[in-house]
């Protein structure tokens, strides 16, 4: 309550396809302690992120990710999102791959073999934003019909998929 907004949740056609939650590190118990130092003092801890099995490949790993990177750069002091990510490749667990944070535009700031800590720059964020616009209308256009045909409904008339943050 102290800070705020600590998560979002993806939604697709009001079905949940993803979420992430992330904090200051002061607000989160045990994390300075962690592997090879804490948080840095700039950032926010990604505590996890995850795209439903029914939805990943399809470009929304970035949009949920640039989504917590629009709320964070909207509060003050705050450069960057790091998170310890699992290099083992294992997705059965809480920790996010560190494969997954690198194809989303995360950087490794301390290596480690198992739990290596990757920071995303919030002022390069801005640099792929428009990229990630233009993925999301390519996947929103792929599942709309491609033409009208006369004497249908017109899409602003109806109901049609989208996806919501």
């Amino acid at each position: 309550m102290d800070w705020g907004s600590c998560g979002r949740v993806l939604t697709v056609d009001n079905e949940v396809a993803g979420f992430a939650i992330y904090a200051p590190p002061t607000y989160v118990e045990g994390a300075h302690p962690l592997v090879g130092g804490g948080i840095s003092s700039d950032a926010v801890m990604l505590l996890t992120a995850r795209i439903l099995p029914a939805f990943q490949g399809a470009g929304l790993g970035r949009v949920l990710i640039q989504s917590v990177a629009k709320d964070l750069m909207g509060r003050r002091r705050i450069r960057g999102l790091e998170a310890f990510g699992d290099a083992s490749g294992r997705e059965n667990n809480c920790v996010v791959p560190a494969s997954f944070l690198t194809a989303v535009g995360f950087k490794t700031v301390q290596a480690h073999p198992r739990y290596p800590r990757l920071r995303l720059d919030l002022r390069g964020v801005l640099s792929w934003r428009d990229d990630v616009e233009v993925a999301v209308e390519r996947w929103l256009g792929a599942i709309k019909p491609a033409a009208i045909r006369p004497g249908t409904i017109h899409p602003d008339d109806a109901a049609t998929p989208g996806i919501s943050i």
